[in-house]
């Protein structure tokens, strides 16, 4: 199974087996990880589940969508290169290893 690494703001790294087709913000949230709130379950309305996606795999990702896009301009930690909505990476083989710093503060 494909596994992704969360970055917690304190430099803390924590490795989860995700299943492909999972999106990264159901697998932190299904684990009890703090940091990934995820408060609207992944519908892009809230942007509690932001990440800064790792250089090495932004062009492994497919680009954001708008709404995406819009919702990254109201996160609550600024937005940086690399910067995406955990619920909108969806695990795939091509994925394994990725790696996200989890974006300080949430709320």
């Amino acid at each position: 199974m494909p596994r992704a690494i969360y970055i917690h703001p304190d430099g803390q790294r924590t490795e989860l087996e995700v299943a492909e087709g999972q999106s990264l913000m159901l697998a932190a949230t299904s684990h009890d990880l703090q940091g990934i709130v995820g408060d609207c379950g992944g519908v892009m309305s809230c942007a509690t589940c932001h990440v800064i996606v790792d250089e090495a795999f932004i062009d492994r990702l497919p680009p954001a969508v708008d709404t995406e896009n819009q919702m990254l301009d109201y996160t609550a930690a600024p937005r940086e290169a690399g910067s995406r909505l955990s619920c909108q990476i969806v695990m795939s083989e091509a994925l394994d290893g990725i790696a996200v710093r989890i974006a300080d503060p949430q709320l």
